[in-house]
């Protein structure tokens, strides 16, 4: 097994810029994992392909306003800090300080110990939240840096969101919509720096329909991680280090996996994050999925993995050579997957964030 052998033409044009104009009005290519046969259909008609008993786990996080331009205190240059994950520091986090660690541009001039503050602006101007690189991040692999930050206002939150922006995807450029549509309508507390996108195709009034169905629905929360984007520079995938993320899986949710294995339905994951959550949390010794409370996972998936949770699969289309392309290919097989991708160009579909969806099942 090489990284080559995830790798698919894909065309520039079809990278989708904005969203569906209706969310699940977009296409959905419904495969037969064991078979590879296709059918080319709309999102809402997934009703047609969930039974009652079946059972809907979606990743209910939210897209943090993580993405700060500013301007570097002294020199009024231009300056990028963008939030990953919130970490330790030397003093106690209270609600108008916490430390963080980011990616930061100009990375040159924004060098831990050189007293480098980055300053931002609301929208009348004024000084709301400012970040002072402190330190090299642990580990650091991108240049990532500790900072920290803080405001005058009552808290960072509100500082946060009078000056963040929701980060889009390297791929999508100049979208200028709303950042509304890069959040699922069930997204809840903001821990991400990316969406779970293929739960971007859900509409209350969807959910609703399939409740009324018999299909039972159920949350997980991973915090997405910037390096969902990332390709695999390895030829051997086995030699990726894959990244970490914080992931929950609620006793509510294991109870209804119970109810849904009981009734002889099937385990649907709403996206990939949906995937590692759940088999993250399956306990090989006890042989039962656990409740799990923002543990770290690095689960990779590559084909051959043996899938303990998920029975079927909602997922958009992927990067190629990406963690994501082969776990989609675990659940399959590469050579059905890529067939699909094939098919999914030659029909014109929209891939990637912004983009239709598949079903694997």
């Amino acid at each position: 097994m090489r990284t080559a052998d995830f790798d698919y033409d894909l065309p520039e044009e079809l990278i989708a810029q904005a969203p569906a104009a209706v969310r699940d009005e977009c296409r959905l290519l419904v495969m037969d994992r064991a078979t590879g046969a296709l059918e080319d259909r709309v999102f809402r008609d997934i009703a047609d392909y969930l039974r009652p008993g079946d059972l809907l786990v979606a990743n209910e996080t939210r897209v943090m306003p993580a993405r700060l331009l500013g301007a570097k205190r002294g020199t009024g240059g231009a300056a990028e800090v963008f939030l990953l994950r919130e970490c330790g520091g030397p003093e106690p986090r209270t609600n108008r300080v916490a430390f963080w660690e980011a990616l930061v541009r100009p990375g040159k001039r924004l060098k831990p110990g050189a007293g480098a503050v980055v300053d931002f602006t609301d929208a009348a101007g004024r000084v709301a939240l400012s970040a002072e690189v402190i330190d090299w991040a642990p580990g650091a692999q991108r240049g990532e840096r500790v900072a920290r930050l803080s405001t005058e206002l009552p808290s960072l939150d509100e500082a946060l969101h009078a000056v963040g922006h929701t980060p889009l995807p390297p791929y999508i450029r100049d979208y200028a919509g709303d950042e509304e549509l890069y959040q699922t309508v069930y997204a809840r507390r903001e821990s991400s720096a990316a969406a779970p996108t293929a739960g971007l195709h859900f509409t209350p009034g969807l959910i609703e329909r399939l409740r009324a169905q018999g299909v039972e629905w159920a949350t997980v929360e991973l915090e997405v991680g910037l390096d969902t984007f990332r390709v695999v520079d390895e030829d051997d995938p086995a030699d990726h280090v894959i990244h970490t993320e914080r992931y929950t899986v609620p006793p509510a949710t294991v109870e209804a996996v119970g109810r849904c294995r009981a009734a002889g339905g099937r385990v649907v994951a709403v996206g990939t994050t949906s995937v590692r959550s759940l088999e993250s949390a399956w306990d090989e010794e006890a042989g039962t999925l656990l409740p799990r409370e923002r543990e770290a996972t690095s689960l990779y998936i590559l084909p051959g993995y043996e899938f303990h949770v998920v029975d079927a699969l909602i997922t958009n289309f992927h990067v190629p050579k990406s963690t994501l392309m082969m776990l989609v290919s675990a659940f399959s097989s590469r050579e059905r997957v890529l067939a699909a991708y094939a098919h999914a160009v030659e029909e014109r579909y929209r891939l990637l964030s912004f983009g239709d969806a598949m079903f694997l099942h």
